[in-house]
């Protein structure tokens, strides 16, 4: 059905299968919605569906509400009809075993339910670590013209006189608590210092890696990734993204049209520039895999492990989001690696990333190095291969202890979180700085869902030694918040037959950042003749039914993103048959 709006390209609407013509179906589709709707609302206006992650139990969500309504009116001021979408919310720090158990199943919801609705565009809000991931990956497999709102960090909150970044003090004061050189009762009077605003961490973490990657992928409206969460500027933005919406239906300029190889490429890159979250890359890779695009481990190694590292924010440096946007924001930093840059990428906008770096500018050298004179001149996340990993693994040399990314240890193995938990702060336990802790079975299949759980804790003995870092092993993820010399996503995971499984308290373990490798010490013969330790084996996770029996059996490994086998690839959005 032609649209009715003056100046604007006519394209026949996907929601006219559902509304035009006079028979009943047509009907009950028309006639359920007319609640409050104008008159016109079935006369080819496109019908846009604001998917919305807003929930109390995802407190850094919490506002999306408010955003929501401003995206409303955007689309009202362009002539289209909004629909608001409640999807599965997913709260990083509230969901037990693991978000990451849900990201696919909430991303096969929402491919499901903008395929099954009569819309023709999307407006996706998201923010805590999941959610734009799981909005990325359902809209990328549907491939109806998309485009995000980032949610935005909340406000620098402070602590003792000094700003206290959310995830990263959890971090380091919780550790100060059990070294004794902090009280219970000033670590629990911390908390409100450390969520002073409304929004998502306000450290570089997955949530602000994401939002900042989604603007670098096209996928939102150029300038609006960073935006603190109470910034006015952010509703106004919000108002904007729902005007252009209904512009990109009527281009219809969808997905698969902008997050292409270049767009990934570029998203490595400013990976790397930003410092970034390791889980980005599991994201990355499960949305290309959804596109059918082109992306491997590897492609973090070959185009991203030499970038340098611009931006000074915790937990690789000293600032916060709201100092990164105060700064210049994103675009300031794109614009110093401008020449690393896929200049074809484009975004939703129809016009490439590039162009709109031209009028940036840095405000806060101190906050946004300048590429001659960056934080870290390589700290791009690098891939490790070795008898470890034989598909892989990774680690982020920004956040770790330059001194420990060449070191050769003793391991010391826990074959569960529980017990790492039982037995870290025995005095009895064998233990000294040297020592690499291996922490095993907290993969996509064996925990199951893949925690945040891999910066394990430093044994409390070591911690009154004054020991502040150690290097730490393990096939599950680290908070983006998190920091340390910490090799991650071991792939295979020791739950699919990875040789992490075999590993013993005692084996020498040697990590060579310089040659990307991680190795036990041992013969292959020795280990290829070794058994899983009984212990770990009996640890996995054996669900029995539900989304947790459907994700242990389909999940792939992390260095091909963790999707579920059958969540590959797309559908499109076409629906054949009619409901009455």
């Amino acid at each position: 059905m032609p649209s009715s709006r003056k100046g604007a390209v006519m394209q026949p609407r996907r929601s006219a299968q559902w509304y035009a013509g006079d028979v009943r179906n047509s009907y009950i589709h028309r006639a359920w919605m007319r609640r409050g709707l104008p008159a016109g609302a079935f006369d080819g206006r496109p019908h846009i569906a604001i998917a919305n992650t807003a929930s109390d139990l995802t407190p850094c969500n919490a506002h999306l509400n408010e955003v929501a309504r401003s995206v409303s009116d955007g689309i009202h001021a362009a002539g289209g009809i909004p629909l608001n979408l409640p999807v599965v919310s997913l709260g990083e720090t509230q969901v037990r075993p693991t978000a990451m158990l849900w990201r696919n199943m909430a991303a096969m919801a929402i491919e499901e339910m903008l395929r099954a609705n009569p819309i023709d565009g999307v407006v996706l809000l998201g923010g805590c670590d999941k959610t734009i991931p799981a909005l990325l990956m359902g809209a990328a497999s549907v491939n109806l013209p998309a485009v995000v709102v980032p949610g935005g960090p909340m406000l620098t909150g402070t602590f003792r006189g000094v700003p206290l970044g959310c995830g990263t003090g959890v971090w380091q004061l919780s550790e100060e608590v059990r070294a004794g050189t902090l009280s219970a009762a000033e670590f629990a009077r911390s908390e409100s210092s450390m969520i002073r605003s409304k929004g998502h961490c306000n450290t570089m973490g997955t949530a602000s890696t994401m939002g900042l990657l989604a603007e670098v992928l096209g996928m939102t409206l150029p300038g609006v990734a960073g935006t603190p969460a109470p910034d006015s500027r952010l509703l106004e933005a919000a108002h904007a993204t729902g005007e252009l919406v209904v512009d990109l239906v009527d281009r219809d300029l969808r997905p698969s049209a902008v997050m292409t190889r270049g767009s990934f490429l570029n998203a490595v890159v400013a990976l790397a520039a930003l410092g970034g979250s390791t889980n980005a890359v599991v994201h990355l890779l499960a949305i290309a895999g959804r596109l059918g695009v082109e992306l491997s481990q590897d492609d973090f190694e070959r185009a991203g492990s030499h970038v340098p590292l611009l931006v000074d924010l915790q937990p690789a440096g000293r600032f916060l989001m709201d100092d990164l946007y105060r700064a210049g924001g994103l675009h300031a930093v794109l614009a110093e690696i401008r020449d690393l840059l896929d200049p074809a990428a484009l975004t939703v906008t129809g016009r490439p990333l590039v162009e709109y770096l031209g009028a940036a500018q840095v405000y806060d050298r101190e906050v946004i190095r300048a590429r001659e004179q960056p934080l870290q001149p390589q700290a791009g996340i690098a891939v490790l291969y070795g008898n470890l990993a034989p598909d892989g693994a990774v680690i982020k040399p920004a956040a770790a202890s330059p001194e420990l990314l060449q070191h050769r240890g003793p391991a010391v193995v826990f074959d569960s979180i529980e017990d790492l938990n039982a037995r870290l702060d025995d005095p009895e336990l064998t233990v000294t700085p040297d020592s690499v802790l291996i922490l095993r079975g907290c993969g996509p299949k064996g925990y199951p869902g893949m925690p945040e759980v891999s910066n394990m804790p430093l044994p409390a003995k070591l911690l009154a030694e004054g020991v502040r870092d150690m290097v730490r092993i393990s096939d599950g993820r680290m908070s983006g918040t998190a920091y340390g010399t910490v090799v991650l996503h071991v792939t295979p995971e020791a739950a699919a037959g990875g040789p992490l499984a075999k590993v013993r308290t005692g084996d020498m373990i040697v990590l060579d950042l310089a040659n990307r490798r991680i190795d036990v010490d041992l013969p292959d013969e020795e280990l290829a003749a070794r058994e899983p330790a009984p212990e770990a084996v009996q640890a996995f996770a054996r669900p029995r039914r539900g989304w947790e029996r459907l994700y242990v059996d389909t999940v792939g490994q992390a260095n091909t993103g963790a999707d579920c086998d059958f969540l590959l690839g797309s559908s499109g959005d076409q629906v054949s048959r009619e409901s009455h």
